[in-house]
């Protein structure tokens, strides 16, 4: 079968960092795999990711620090959509992700959702979180 996974490419070497948090943030996740560059390995500094795997609430993704600064970066055209059990949850993974980034839709209700935000996180993933 054909398998389709989100593949984040960070340009700052803050994968890591960046799984770490989102990592933290939700149940059922972890880092599952982290292959770095080494000592004089062409394409990337040492330390840093070179590619790695981890889950969020059980799904995949992908995600690697650029060796090459692109002319692009994230975008909120695509963004990781998360629907919350609760108040409580849609309220401090809001708040948690807001950290350090930009709001782009207050929390609130916009009438399509009890409760919905969209935000950039710190690292400039585009996150929807939304309260059905």
């Amino acid at each position: 079968m054909t398998t389709i996974t989100p593949f984040l490419m960070f340009q700052n070497k803050d994968a890591e960092e960046a799984m770490n948090f989102y990592t933290s943030l939700f149940k059922n996740s972890e880092i599952t795999n982290i292959v770095r560059y080494g000592p004089d390995m062409p394409g990337g500094e040492e330390g840093t990711v070179m590619l790695a795997t981890f889950t969020l609430n059980g799904r995949e993704f992908k995600c690697i620090d650029s060796s090459i600064r692109h002319q692009f970066d994230f975008t909120p055209s695509f963004s990781v959509y998360v629907d919350a059990d609760t108040e409580e949850e849609i309220d401090h993974l809001y708040s948690r992700l807001a950290e350090g980034g930009q709001e782009l839709m207050a929390l609130g209700n916009h009438g399509f959702s009890r409760k919905f935000g969209w935000i950039n996180d710190r690292f400039g993933v585009s996150w929807q979180i939304n309260l059905p």
